[in-house]
This record gives structure tokens, C-alpha cells and sequence, in this order.
């Protein structure tokens, strides 16, 4: 006897109308002004169908994340320009100017809370968007060019920059043009 699954068939050209529809709304309205409403008409779907697949604005703003709609290459890792100071410095600007701007900081917490409520979605972020996977290779080509010591813990590294990151969304601290290198500072010392 073969298992059917209930309910309707998930369509991906639907899918792929929702996640396409979001990243354009988040672009041009940002994250505050996105409604699951304004991506059903933008999509050309019932809200309910959003709803189906994905319980919340922060899941599914996490699944445009994870399928690389939102942010360009740079913005989600740091660059390899062989001065890592330098790298992790302008990756972290763009990253504090994001959570700077307005919805930046709730975005982050959007994510948070999807992640919190849903471990399935914390789990694909924590494995595409963590320190480790942002980070380490760019921490493994600097220890290979010798501009970091190879017995420096590289998960914690990262996890304490990502980690500051989120620190000053949740606080909504606002950086100043130097926050970045002073935190870059304090990590790699």
C-alpha cells in the first residue's frame, strides 16, 4: 500500500513565485513593511498557501535567506582579499549597517524568534548561516597564508563575531563607523 501525503500538492512554481515575490517586497519596502498578505497579491497566491508552507514572515524571510535572494555573496561571508583584518572589518560594517537600518534589527529578531519557535528552521539556518560556515574558510585560507595561528579556536572566533552581531541587534545598539574594526580587534586581538 502506498502512503499518500494529505492536502494539496506543494506547487514549486508557487514556491518559487512566494520566495521571488518576498525578496523583491523586502528590497523595496524593507522587513517592517512586509506582510504575508502584500506576498500572496505579489505572488499571485492565497495568503492560506503561505501559510501552509511557511508559519511565519521570519520562516520565510529565513527559507529567501538560505536560498540566497536577499543579500549579495559578500554580505553573507567576507571576502578574501589576503588581509584579513581587513576582510572581516568591511564584512562587518555591511552587516552592522544592516542591522542599523530601519528593520535591520528586526529581521534579526524575526529570525531569531522563527528559529526559536521552529527548530527546523533554526537548524538550516545554523548550518548555511552560522560562524562555522561563514566563517572558517576564510578563517583556513588566513591560517594557511599565516595571517593567523593555526592553534587559534576558528569556531569561537567566528561564533564571537556572529555573536556580537546579534548582541546589538537584540540590545539595538547602534554602531558607529568604528565598531567594526574594534570588534575585529577584540577577536583577533
Amino acid at each position: 500500500m502506498s502512503e499518500h501525503r494529505r492536502g494539496p500538492v506543494r506547487s514549486e512554481a508557487a514556491r518559487v513565485a512566494i520566495l521571488d515575490a518576498t525578496a523583491r517586497l523586502f528590497e523595496t519596502r524593507g522587513y517592517d513593511h512586509l506582510t504575508m498578505e502584500g506576498i500572496a497579491a505579489e505572488a499571485h497566491v492565497g495568503k492560506q498557501t503561505i501559510y501552509r508552507w511557511w508559519p511565519s514572515k521570519g520562516a520565510l524571510v529565513a527559507d529567501c535567506l538560505l536560498e540566497g535572494l536577499l543579500f549579495s555573496e559578500g554580505f553573507i561571508s567576507p571576502a578574501d582579499t589576503g588581509d584579513l583584518r581587513a576582510d572581516l572589518t568591511a564584512w562587518l560594517r555591511g552587516i552592522l549597517g544592516f542591522v542599523d537600518r530601519e528593520g535591520g534589527d528586526t529581521m534579526v529578531h524575526s529570525l531569531i524568534a522563527a528559529a526559536g519557535d521552529h527548530p527546523s528552521v533554526g537548524a538550516r539556518l545554523s548550518e548555511q548561516l552560522g560562524a562555522n560556515s561563514l566563517l572558517h574558510a576564510r578563517f583556513e585560507a588566513a591560517v594557511a597564508a599565516g595571517q593567523l595561528s593555526p592553534d587559534r579556536p576558528l569556531d569561537e572566533l567566528g561564533d564571537a563575531l556572529v555573536g556580537a552581531v546579534v548582541l546589538r541587534a537584540l540590545s539595538r545598539t547602534p554602531s558607529d563607523a568604528a565598531a567594526a574594526a574594534r570588534l575585529v580587534d577584540a577577536v583577533l586581538g
